[in-house]
């Protein structure tokens, strides 16, 4: 019986070799280390349990996603990855890659109409890549957010900051300071997805999926 005992390492490496060579679980141990890792936890939840079942990124169970054919997520940026965010796909959203958001953000693409609240008046965000929403911001219709843009926590964004490259903070939001382009590192991770969707497969499923 000694034969077939394994230590703890072993286990744990016959596990993550059963992970990386299974083409369904492969994308657990290749996101491992990124941003936003996609997890077993994660995928339960969403895809069997029910949570934001439609949206192609994994979310957390406290968020809620509304529209996800409306939103496209580049790659390793999940909205709704961190708890309580609140994605509102009623008109268009556009976040680009490597674009990290925080508990609480809020991001809406349509409002009710001023002088009838049974109307919607939809519009499109636009966010870059490299940009970083701090907690409990909110980004509203029509915005567009260049590269590298920095929200502050709490922060109301009611206009856009189309050149990026700097952080925002306020209600309304008013740029505080800039970033110096030449400091800013354009990382890429070794393995590209778009939440749960493989990189190269990403185009073709956009064009059949969505509606962004």
């Amino acid at each position: 019986m000694k034969l077939f005992r394994m230590s703890k390492r072993q286990l744990k490496l016959l596990f993550w070799f059963i992970i990386k060579n299974v083409s369904f679980t492969r994308c657990f141990y290749e996101t491992k280390y990124t941003q936003t890792p996609i997890t077993f936890k994660y995928w339960f939840i969403q895809k069997v349990l029910g949570f934001n079942r439609n949206a192609y990124w994994p979310i957390h169970f406290t968020s809620i996603v509304v529209g996800p054919k409306n939103i496209y997520a580049g790659i390793d940026t999940a909205p709704g990855y961190s708890g309580n965010c609140y994605i509102q796909g009623g008109g268009k959203v556009y976040i680009g890659d490597y674009t990290q958001i925080g508990p609480g953000v809020g991001i809406i693409s349509a409002n009710h109409k001023t002088t009838d609240s049974r109307e919607h008046i939809r519009n499109t965000v636009r966010i870059g890549k490299y940009c970083w929403l701090g907690m409990n911001s909110i980004v509203l219709p029509g915005v567009i957010l260049g590269d590298f843009t920095i929200i502050a926590a709490g922060t109301v964004v009611t206009k856009s900051f189309e050149n990026g490259y700097c952080i925002i903070a306020g209600n309304p939001a008013k740029e505080i300071k800039k970033i110096p382009k030449e400091e800013c590192i354009l990382f890429e991770n070794k393995y590209k997805y778009n939440g749960y969707i493989k990189f190269d497969r990403f185009e073709m499923y956009r064009k059949t999926k969505l509606n962004v």
